[in-house]
């Protein structure tokens, strides 16, 4: 016996339906999913989630995060969004007025990590504009204004720190100090704006035809990287080192929760950028396989980026090991006025300990650095490190130096591109679908406010200290809130809109009814992890107190950074942003709850099929 929801396909009292846009094929749609889903992250920050939790061990509680928790919330998403067709605020407002807050608490999400989100892509930007040059900017350090020598902070550090740092962020070495804004990313931050306004101006009309440059170049520059990577010396070590297993870590409840934590943030779920994409498909199309497809792709893309950057790391370890002996080498033959080149790299070892047991006091004093292969493995970096740090470094060993840069950070736009593609749906469907606005209001124009509003806040990432407000953002903008509003999702579909009701519109729409597996993960195992993952967090958050990294020349132990305590007005920023979003769950219920009592309301809503209430 089906619902009343599956009478039609097109849903009572949604006249204009017809004139919903739609993808001009389903591969567009999915291409446009996997962009959304494959960003960043899959290239800096699963790698080195394997690297620090086990290698090849980490992948076990990774597939059971993505089993138990990651698809089936992803296919609630899709196949919601398909059948209701609408954004992530009118999907919760029809499913009950009480659940509008996590719509609302959608769209500011999706809004505020598009402000970073795209600060990265002007990061990016700038050093591919750099990268047209030889040699590479960030391969040696400008003389001082007295022309005399070198710069002394580039000495101190590195070149590639001293660009990052200081010619790129030019940055504060307190986030008191805001600074100024710097106009050369002010220029790249207009100019990503700009590019993503271009894309986004008619919705999935102007983005489906972008899509399949900015979501397939990537696995070309990967596939191109990986093959350049497996041919550099040090290539199987780095591959060796990041897969082999070490089981004991799973011990360690740190992996589990991080593993459930990178499949939650990877598929890029709770944002509303899903629904709103799936709400764009025919009614009837067969969700359930493509929640599993674009999940899968997902996960392996992670995988193979792994396989690309860590031949590449392998690559830039040996290269200092060798580096650290040839220093050593030459210090042990002006010693003891040994011929030029008497010592190989194979004969260090050796000469070493003979020395080091025939002229021991000599040896001291000359203080040689300790050279192992596995100690420059072990110094692995995630996020910005990654990319405009380690990689950067990376390139300047590599021959054609500028010809490698231009491709790895043109990958880099073109997968942040493709995110940024599903953020702003996120943000722009929900407006379109409230018509907040007269419909006489051309859909460029919202596109354009949208676009320029969210420019004129990012400004604050442009300054001096924009780069400690950008950690703040990515570390409690979206986290925290993310996992509370996939709570009520999962809750919502399977308690509130009725996991029957729910298995009845999937059935419609897939031709198949969802086996035991997607119900006990929808009504028992999902909600159970992502609450035992959101307490974890909490846990977490409160024994570790908010810190940063300062990047000060006058700190004792420069280059390392500098430790310090957010000041009290920065927590109370971290506190409101971690809220924000969130806080429109119990208000809006308030409200609707107050609204009832009052008689301004009924005493329960029609569901979407306009026939059964949905009781409260």
């Amino acid at each position: 016996m089906t619902s009343g929801v599956l009478a039609a396909d097109t849903l009572p009292g949604d006249s204009k339906d017809d004139e919903r846009p739609k993808w001009d094929n389903k591969f567009q749609y999915i291409l446009s999913c996997i962009g959304f889903a494959v960003g960043l992250g899959n290239i800096w920050r699963f790698p080195y989630l394997c690297q620090t939790y086990g290698g090849g061990a980490f992948l076990v509680p990774y597939f059971v995060a993505l089993i138990f928790e990651g698809i089936p919330l992803f296919h609630i998403e899709l196949a919601i969004g398909q059948r209701l067709r609408k954004g992530s605020i009118g999907v919760w407002s029809t499913i009950s007025p009480y659940l509008k807050g996590v719509g609302i608490g959608c769209f500011f999400v999706s809004f505020l990590v598009s402000l970073y989100y795209n600060t990265i892509l002007m990061w990016v930007l700038w050093y591919f504009l750099n990268s047209f040059q030889s040699p590479l900017p960030w391969s040696f350090c400008p003389p001082n204004e007295n022309k005399t020598g070198l710069v002394e902070e580039c000495q101190l550090s590195n070149t590639v720190n001293y660009f990052w740092y200081r010619q790129t962020l030019n940055i504060a070495a307190d986030i008191n100090e805001s600074g100024t804004p710097q106009w050369w990313l002010v220029m790249c931050l207009v100019a990503c704006w700009t590019i993503v306004y271009i894309c986004v101006i008619r919705g999935i009309e102007s983005t489906g035809k972008a899509i399949y440059f900015t979501a397939l170049f990537p696995y070309l520059v990967l596939t191109i990287f990986l093959i350049r990577g497996l041919t550099l010396p040090g290539a199987t070590e780095g591959l060796i080192y990041l897969f082999t297993p070490n089981v004991s870590m799973l011990q360690n409840p740190r992996v589990w929760l991080d593993a459930a934590t990178q499949i939650f943030f990877s598929l890029s779920l709770a944002f509303g950028g899903h629904i709103a994409y799936s709400s764009y498909n025919p009614p009837k199309n067969d969700c359930e396989k493509d929640a599993v497809t674009i999940a899968l792709v997902n996960s392996m893309t992670s995988l193979y980026a792994s396989i690309a950057v860590f031949s590449v790391l392998g690559f830039k370890a040996t290269n200092d090991y060798w580096a650290c002996m040839d220093r050593n080498i030459i210090s042990i033959i002006n010693e003891f006025d040994f011929p030029d080149q008497s010592i190989q790299r194979e004969d260090y070892l050796a000469c070493f300990t003979h020395l080091n047991s025939t002229q021991s006091d000599r040896m001291a004093q000359l203080q040689l650095k300790s050279c192992h292969l596995q100690d420059f493995l072990d110094k692995s970096a995630s996020g910005t490190g990654l990319a405009f740090i380690v990689f950067t470094e990376v390139m300047v060993h590599m021959p054609g130096s500028p010809g490698w840069a231009v491709l790895f950070f043109g990958m880099l736009f073109s997968l942040g591109l493709t995110s940024m593609f599903g953020n702003m749906e996120g943000v722009l469907t929900p407006i379109l679908d409230m018509q907040i606005l007269p419909k006489s209001v051309p859909k460029e124009l919202i596109t354009a406010v949208t676009c320029l509003i969210s420019c004129l806040f990012a400004l604050c990432f442009t300054l001096q200290s924009g780069n400690y407000w950008l950690e703040i953002f990515d570390n409690y903008a979206a986290s925290l809130n993310l996992l509370i509003f996939a709570f009520f999702e999962v809750i919502g579909v399977s308690y509130v809109y009725g996991l029957k009701r729910f298995c009845d519109d999937v059935e419609w729409m897939t031709g198949r009814r969802p086996n035991i597996y997607w119900q006990v993960t929808w009504k028992i195992i999902s909600p159970l992890l992502l609450l035992t993952i959101f307490v974890s967090y909490i846990i977490l958050l409160i024994l570790k107190q908010p810190m940063y990294g300062s990047w000060n020349p006058q700190y004792d132990d420069f280059p390392i950074k500098q430790e310090k305590f957010y000041p009290g007005w920065v927590q109370v920023i971290t506190v409101m942003l971690s809220l924000l979003p969130c806080i429109w769950i119990p208000g809006i219920a308030i409200f609707q709850l107050i609204t009832r009592k009052k008689g301004k309301g009924k005493n329960s809503w029609p569901a979407p099929d306009g026939k059964n209430p949905v009781n409260l």
